[in-house]
């Protein structure tokens, strides 16, 4: 287990799904954690609260700095905010397309670009973001949710090779579908919940839905200083989805 003591850590959409998971878990190994979201209720002591819309570069650079106080510093952020979209290209308006890219590529921008200062200072910085597997595998009705975690991995590698020589290293996660409030959300709006569900597993190999515990840890292997020569690196938690490629049962 890793040792995070000491450590001064930032989780975006820190209030639920793999945000908390990975607030919990950073506190669980050490880190002085606080969770930005829009809606911070559910976070409790010992994790610090700070709330913040990722779309709003005023209300984001408050609460990045309102964190950095209470937490005395900052040596990890966990870029996790994000929102969730269906459909093909032709399924959803201009509006929508704007509202997501907002959410899940600006966003997370705006946080990592009121964290850098802090972060320079810090002897054992580093940034994760969360991707998708979708960033890489073509995944049906999920075009503009895609585009959006492609630039993800594309602004990750980016930002590893701008801030190498900074001391900051700049990493991803790449989930498959895991066991979140917005894929539950979807299988409740399924005309057949438990034939969705199923559906959902079937497709990643290991046949079940990954799990936001899952998705935590490998975000805490790539906070941890024990990583210090792992950066531009997408870390895949897909239950083999992107790579694995088995024959059906009973063939």
């Amino acid at each position: 287990m890793s040792d995070l003591t000491g450590l001064r850590a930032l989780v975006t959409g820190g209030a639920s799904g793999i945000g908390e998971a990975t607030a919990r878990l950073l506190h669980a190994r050490g880190a002085r954690v606080a969770a930005l979201d829009r809606d911070t209720a559910g976070v409790e002591p010992p994790l610090v609260a700070v709330r913040a819309d990722v779309t709003d570069d005023d209300q984001v650079r408050t609460a990045v700095a309102d964190a950095v106080e209470q937490l005395g510093g900052l040596d990890i952020l966990v870029n996790n905010a994000g929102i969730g979209a269906a459909g093909t290209v032709a399924d959803n308006p201009d509006d929508e397309w704007r509202r997501v890219f907002d959410v899940n590529v600006l966003g997370m921008m705006r946080v990592a670009r009121a964290a850098l200062p802090h972060l320079r200072a810090s002897e054992h910085a580093a940034i994760v973001n969360t991707s998708s597997v979708a960033a890489t595998a073509g995944i049906p009705q999920r075009a503009l949710y895609s585009s959006t975690k492609g630039a993800v991995l594309s602004l990750t590698l980016a930002m590893a090779a701008d801030h190498a020589r900074e001391g900051i290293r700049v990493n991803c996660v790449t989930p498959g579908t895991a066991d979140t409030p917005w894929v539950q959300g979807l299988l409740a709006a399924a005309d057949d919940p438990d034939a969705e569900r199923a559906a959902l597993e079937a497709r990643q190999p290991i046949g079940r839905m990954v799990s936001a515990a899952e998705v935590a840890e490998a975000i805490a292997y790539l906070a941890d200083p024990a990583s210090a020569s792992t950066t531009g690196t997408a870390l895949g938690v897909d239950g083999g989805m992107q790579g694995l490629r088995l024959r059906p049962l009973g063939t």
